[in-house]
């Protein structure tokens, strides 16, 4: 079976507020086949600095509810220490959606790839901030 290439991603959360807002846009990339959410956990640093964390099925039932549980497969993919290194960068008083999911629209691709007996020889995420200042800088030149 041929997956996708699969992503980690933290995104962090001022005030410890978060009620859910991004999770009706998760459900339409798992909706739409972009992605398959493979795990999500929820990591809070309070006011104090002491950390939390609650796996989405240990969260609001409504929140639970959000996801077609034959399209979200959540659970114990995430390590420990992935979630401990997470909890450690976050401010304190935030709340962060910690993820791991696979990008399906790209398994076409890999096993084209595979198929021509090709390989991933390097594969790199850059930053939106990077992006944003190389694009500023490119209007600058103009």
């Amino acid at each position: 079976m041929t997956y996708g290439p699969i992503d980690f991603v933290a995104l962090e959360f001022k005030g410890n507020q978060f009620k859910g807002e991004i999770l009706p846009a998760i459900l339409e990339l798992i909706n739409n086949g972009t992605i398959r959410l493979i795990d999500l956990v929820i990591v809070q640093k309070d006011v104090l600095g002491a950390v939390t964390m609650r796996e989405l099925q240990q969260t609001d039932t409504a929140l639970v509810n959000i996801f077609d549980p034959h399209k979200a497969e959540t659970g114990g993919m995430i390590k420990k220490e992935d979630l401990d290194m997470v909890g450690e960068k976050l401010e304190k008083n935030t709340t962060a959606a910690v993820m791991l999911f696979e990008n399906l629209w790209a398994v076409k691709f890999v096993q084209a790839v595979l198929n021509a007996n090709g390989r991933v020889v390097m594969q790199e995420r850059i930053p939106r901030d990077v992006v944003d200042e190389a694009l500023e800088d490119f209007k600058l030149a103009d």
